[in-house]
Order: structure tokens, then sequence, then C-alpha cells
């Protein structure tokens, strides 16, 4: 028995859809045809009658219905090959959808009215397919929820600071949902609801918070909105008028006045204007002298064009004239809107080569032939396969308002912002990834990446000497393959994704860490640590050695200063010691490897170059450490060298041993961010665990520092630090002499 009964409430509510559906209400039969397919989900004429009212409020789902219905039933309707031509054109599947159409075409007659209907959108889709694959780099961006609704929002209306935005929904204050129910004839009973099902159309205001969000808006007073449709069109004279559309006389153009912070009855423009015909919408230039509008009073088959009028002497609006035929064609054309300089129109057509519906397009005017030129569509991603409406640009043009329908938007007509991508200055370091500290310079990168219709974009910089910095200028709101090479040679390639930036003033800060070691450089080894009051070597150390000695034996024209460290904990003096304690035990280790003593100089610079602020335990870790750095004799110049080769050297001759080493007791370049305490100027005298002597002189008011060494077996040694350049001398045991120049920079 519950068989029976269970079919007839699914008859019962299938012949209430297919009554709103008839009548075009397409909103109110989607929750019957839902509750027959919730019992009968099969049911083929259900879906594609659901498949078909959900196009103009869920394309997606559109398709999977009509596509269901049409594979459980082939023939659901005689006209099912044309519904999935509209739902696949509605879904960019373009080739689909001229198949569609034209299969659908061989079922018609020779004479059938239909077959020009069917050309028109096999021409729509090839030209969506056109502009799709060729698009534009623009950012479309949704106002997002506080504006857009599940119903339609369009009409855009911006206030001359940017900061007031009026425009038209068919919600009820934003967040109610209308209830359908069925009469006897199936029509609306609430007298809110229009005959399609819907709110009527009201204007509503919103305020501005930020970039990204308006506080919530609210309806405009009963005076703007009645009992029918009311749009909003143009604000003007300084933002005291208002321009609106009323569905009075199957729709014209109204004015109202300012009055306080609400609005005067509003007005009907006069004849030359208004028509018994349809008038939708309108425009004033700035020195208010002409309007231009949409009306279908001149047309025969009631499409719409575009007309302007100019004031007359006693200020009221003189007869229209076309705005001639590189604008208005057979098919519908609205929406004019003009540039601030006047110069460009921008305006709604569904005509020309529009991807399907309305699309925007603009013309430029000729100056010498004083007219308007050939309309051009604006493309995609402005305009899409379904409408796009109502392009009004910012005060200070430089993005615009759009109301479209759109895969991801809230419901049905969505206001978006439209925004051209602008360039975003790319700029940063780049580092070693051995160590993340050691700049390299002279570094290639190359950012390749494509415009939005693939045409290839490359920028191309250098890291500079010393800093390794870069800086590119380059396209926003895509991804970059950056190729990072050296000398020629490349050393990998990454990606980058660099976001959408709508103003020429972003500025973006890149650094990359790539894996190359750059072997002629102060940084080319890494650095070793050691424990509080110690300078024994840790396991780790004697690996990092080990790579040091393989690469000094590599390059035999390669000398370098082994520079003790430490922390703050002890005095000035005796960190001295410890800090050549800690070059030694480095000095004497790479020597035991085989590396010449003659190729090693040892600095201490105790606690007076801090790599970090002795202020914790993990940064005065940092500062218990021993460093290496490439140096030159006098007239040598800096030789290329690598992990595994040879190189040459133009000076060669031998370096000091540590015996008859200058120990600095000065920073010569603090790291950034450190301290280093001021050198009290006098003498001082300190005595080396293996009987070598060490002098230090600091000049009054001076930053020289003087260093005398004298060796238990007769090596002495003369070193003089000043400005961060050491200048030294030395003579060993067997009266071998050598003589040192460095910067430390």
């Amino acid at each position: 028995m519950a068989q029976p009964a269970l079919a007839q409430g699914t008859r019962k509510q299938l012949k209430t859809a297919n009554k709103f559906f008839e009548q075009e209400n397409y909103r109110a039969s989607i929750p019957y045809y839902e509750q027959v397919l919730a019992q009968d989900p099969n049911n083929a004429l259900a879906l594609f009658r659901a498949g078909i009212a959900y196009m103009s409020f869920d394309k997606e789902k559109a398709s999977d219905y009509i596509y269901k219905a049409q594979k459980l039933k082939p023939r659901v309707s005689r006209d099912v090959e044309y519904w999935l031509g509209r739902v696949d054109h509605l879904n960019y599947n373009f080739d689909e959808a001229i198949a569609h159409f034209q299969a659908y075409n061989t079922t018609l007659k020779d004479k059938d009215t239909r077959k020009k209907e069917l050309a028109q959108l096999i021409q729509h889709s090839k030209n969506a397919k056109v502009q799709f694959n060729t698009p534009k780099d623009i950012f479309v961006k949704n106002l997002g929820p506080t504006i857009n609704t599940q119903w339609s929002e369009h009409s855009p209306v911006i206030s001359q600071d940017d900061q007031v935005l009026l425009f038209t929904s068919r919600s009820d204050n934003m967040n109610e949902t209308p209830v359908v129910t069925e009469t006897k004839k199936s029509k609306v009973k609430d007298k809110k609801l229009a005959a399609d099902g819907q709110y009527y159309e009201n204007i509503y205001e919103a305020r501005r918070i930020d970039e990204d969000e308006w506080e919530k808006p609210r309806s405009l007073s009963t005076v703007l909105n009645g009992k029918g449709h009311d749009a909003s069109i143009q604000v003007f004279d300084n933002d005291t008028k208002l321009l609106m559309y009323r569905n009075d006389e199957d729709g014209d153009i109204f004015y109202s006045e300012k009055s306080g912070s609400d609005w005067t009855e509003p007005k009907k423009l006069n004849s030359n204007i208004n028509s018994k015909s349809y008038e939708s919408d309108a425009f004033i230039t700035p020195d208010g002298q002409t309007i231009y509008f949409s009306t279908a009073k001149y047309s025969e088959d009631g499409t719409l064009d575009i007309y302007y009028s100019t004031r007359q002497p006693g200020g009221d609006w003189g007869p229209a004239k076309s705005i001639g035929n590189a604008i208005n064609t057979p098919y519908d054309d609205d929406s004019p809107f003009l540039s601030r300089d006047g110069k460009t129109l921008y305006f709604a057509s569904r005509g020309h080569n529009t991807m399907g519906g309305y699309d925007i397009f603009k013309s430029e005017w000729d100056e010498v032939g004083r007219k308007w030129g050939r309309a051009e569509n604006m493309g995609y991603p402005i305009n899409t396969p379904d409408d796009d409406t109502y392009y009004r640009l910012s005060p200070d043009g430089t993005y615009a308002y759009l109301s479209s329908y759109r895969i991801g938007g809230y419901g049905e007509k969505d206001i978006y912002t439209i925004n051209y991508i602008k360039n975003v200055t790319i700029r940063g370091q780049v580092f070693s990834a051995r160590d993340s500290a050691s700049v390299i310079p002279g570094v290639e990168l190359v950012f390749s990446g494509k415009q939005a219709d693939n045409t290839a974009l490359s920028y191309r910089d250098v890291t500079k000497p010393g800093t390794g910095d870069y800086q590119v200028n380059l396209l926003s709101g895509r991804t970059y393959q950056v190729a990072v090479s050296k000398d020629g040679k490349n050393i990998e390639t990454q990606e980058f994704e660099v976001p959408v930036s709508t103003n020429d003033s972003t500025t973006i800060v890149k650094n990359f860490y790539v894996p190359y070691v750059d072997t002629t450089s102060q940084f080319a080894f890494n650095k070793i640590y050691f424990d509080t009051d110690k300078y024994n070597l840790r396991p780790e150390s004697i690996t990092e050695l080990n790579n040091i000695a393989r690469i000094l034996k590599a390059n035999p024209g390669i000398n370098i200063s082994v520079e003790g460290n430490c922390d703050s904990r002890n005095t000035d003096e005796y960190n001295m010691v410890l800090g050549q304690n800690r070059a030694n035990a480095a000095y004497n280790y790479l020597k035991k490897q085989g590396v010449a003593e003659t190729r090693m100089v040892t600095v201490s610079y105790g606690e007076r170059r801090p790599a970090a602020p002795n202020d914790s335990p993990e940064n005065m870790q940092l500062n218990r450490r021993t460093e290496f750095r490439v140096i030159l004799g006098e007239g040598e110049t800096m030789p290329q060298m690598n992990g595994t080769g040879t190189s040459t050297n133009s000076g060669g001759g031998a370096m000091m041993s540590p015996s008859s080493q200058p120990r600095m007791t000065r920073p010569l370049n603090p790291a950034p961010g450190g301290t280093s305490a001021a050198l009290e100027p006098g003498k001082n005298t300190v005595k080396l665990d293996d009987g070598t002597k060490v002098k230090v002189k600091v000049d009054e008011d001076s930053d020289k520092v003087k260093i005398k060494t004298k060796g238990p077996e007769g090596s002495k040694s003369k070193t003089v630090t000043q400005d961060g350049t050491i200048d030294a001398k030395a003579k060993t045991a067997t009266g071998e002499k050598t003589k040192v120049k460095t910067s430390n920079e």
C-alpha cells in the first residue's frame, strides 16, 4: 500500500514543479523537482527540467542533471541536444557545445527559425574558444558575501571618494529566503515576489571599511524602493543626484536628488528619453550636457540600442540620436559608460563577437571622423560564456566594477572588481645553502614565466659584488622558474610563485639558498665550534677540518688565515690567549693532515669579534669558534679554486707559522649586530704556552694597533692593523722572511 501512495505523492510534486517550470519560475520549481528526485533518483524528466532550472544558479549541477537524464533516457526531450549544447557552453566545453548544437540543427527543418539562433550559438562558442585561449592579464575578484548573496546583485555605482557603493539586489534585506507556495494556478502568494519567484530589485548602500571589506548593506528609503523593480544607475553632480531605473511603462529612467541623508521622490526623465518601450540603463557625462541611454523604442523586434541626447537651452533633454552602427547591432546593446576624459565608451552587447550572452566591449572616439570606432571585445576573463554587464570604472580609473554570473560565485549574478595585473619588484640576495650566511656575488638569476596568453616572459639580473644583491621588475600573479647559474654553469632551478599585485609599488624580498660554495671568498669553509673555556676539537670539527685539508691540498696556491674567537665570559687578556689556542688547535690538525705550515697564518680576536651578542647560551656558542679565510701575500691576485682541481698563485711565498704569528687584539670587521669594546691606549705583554712573547701597543686617540712577537727559537714578527687592514712582516728561526698585506673586507 505504501508504493501507490509514494507514487501519487511523486506525481503531485512533479506536476507542481512542471507548472512553475512552464511559467519560467525556475527557482520555485527546483525544490519540487528535488523532492521527486529524492524519492525517484532516476526520474529522467525531473532530472532534465531541474538541470535547465539550475542553469541560472549552479552551472555544474545543471550539467550533471541534464547529462544524467539523457543517459537514462536519450529522447527525454526533443530539445535535449540543444540544452546539452547550452550547458556545455556555460561550462567552457566549447567543442562539445558546438557538436551538440550541430546535432540539434540536423533535427530541424530547413525553414525552422531556430536555425538562425543555432548559427549564432555556434558562433558564440567559436568566439568563446578564441577569447578563452588568449586571456588577458586581469585579476577578477568577487566583492564577497557581505555584498553578494545567492540572489542577483548588479548595477554597481561608486561614490566620487570610492567609499560608498550603491548596488541593486534581488534579495530581501540581504538575508531572507522567499517561501513560494502553490496555488490553484501556481501563482506566487507573497506580494514581495515577482512572477519569476524572486524578490523585486531594490537599491542598497554599503560603506567601505578598507580595501577589501564593506559594512553590511542597508536598503535605501521606500522613496527609492517602490513596489516593483528599482535599480541604481549612476550618481552625478558631486553625488547629489541619482539616476535610477524603475519598471514603469515597461521600464523607464528616473532621477532623484539628495535631501539630507535621504533622497527625494524620483522623477521620470522626459519623453525624448523615456517611451512606452523598455529603457534600461543610462549615463550622464561629467559636464552634465549629454546622456547616453539604452532603449528599445527604435528597434523593430524590441531589442535594445544605445542612443544619446544633449541638453537644450531650457535645461531639458533634446531629441535622441543613435550612437551609430559601430556600436549598435541587431541584438541587445546596453549599459553605456564613458571614461572620465570621454574618449572611451564601455558597453554591454549580445552582438559583435560576444562569448555568449552579454559581453563588455569598448570603443574609442575618433576625433577626425567625429564618430565612435570599432567595438572591441575586452576579452577573457572580463567576459565569460554567460552574461557580463554593468562595467563601471572606479573614480580614479585604475580598476572597474562588473556584474557577472561566474562559476565559484555566491549564487546568480555577483559584483566583481576588475584589476589589471601589475609589475612587482623582486629583490634579495643569493646565499650558499651550506651555511645560509655566505652571500655569492656574480650569480645570474633568470626568471622565466608566461603571460596569461602563454607568451613567454623572461627577466634577468646578476648578484652584485660584495653584497650578493639582485633586483628584477616582473609581472605578478604567476609562477616563475628561476634558473640560478654562475660562470655559465647552472647551479639549480627553483620555482617561485609571485602573488597578484594590482599596483606598481609592491616590493617582495626573496632570498635564494643554493648548493654552491664560493671557494674564492672568505666564507669558503664552515666554522668550527668549541665548548666553554676549551680548545680541544669536537668530532664534527674533525670532519670539517678534513674537508678543508682536502681542498687546500687540491689547491696548493691557496693560503688561509685561521682565526680564533671567544665569548665574553672571561677577561680580555685571557680570551686573547684562549682564542690563539683555538686557532692553534685547528692549525696543528691541518698540519698533521699534510697542509704546509707556510700556507697558514693564525689570528686571535679573543672576544672582540662576536658573531652574535653575548646575551644567551646559544649566542655565546656561536662566538666560541674558529673561522677560516682565504688571504693573499703581497702582490698576489685571488686564484680560482675548486674542491678537486689545482690553482695557480702569482705571488707564492711562505706565510708565518703560528709561533711567529701576531695575535689581533681588536675586531677588524665585527659581524652585523655584534658589539666590540674599544681598546684602551697603552702597552701590554702576554706570554703564550710555547714561550712566545707578544707585545701590543695601542696609540693614543688612534685606531692603529702594533703587535710584535718573539718566539723562543728566534722567530720574529711585526703587525700593524688599522681600519681593518693587516700589514705584517715575519722572520722565521731559519731566516726566511714573509710579508702579508690584506684587508678584512
